[in-house]
């Protein structure tokens, strides 16, 4: 049996604001904070390679020019999700 592949993605991930403390994100009409103290690989990067962003399916979050993929799930329960080895 072959499935399907998978539909077009109604969902929308936006990058709103870049500030000097980390980065602002609309997904689905909830807003994300994503600080550099917890996602570090943002805070030296370009603006045109934060703003490339991909919503992919299954809940994923794709930055292709800084390699940074990231689960939906990562945001909503960040303790769960350890970033930086302690």
């Amino acid at each position: 049996m072959k499935s399907e592949p998978d539909g077009k993605n109604t969902s929308k991930a936006e990058i709103t604001n870049i500030s000097a403390f980390g980065v602002w994100l609309i997904l689905d009409e909830k807003e994300y904070y994503l600080s550099y103290s917890e996602f570090p690989w943002f805070k030296n990067a370009r603006v045109n390679d934060i703003l490339n962003l991909q919503l992919l399916p299954n809940g994923h979050l794709y930055w292709p020019a800084l390699d940074i993929d990231l689960h939906t799930s990562t945001l909503e329960n960040l303790e769960n999700y350890p970033m930086i080895y302690k």
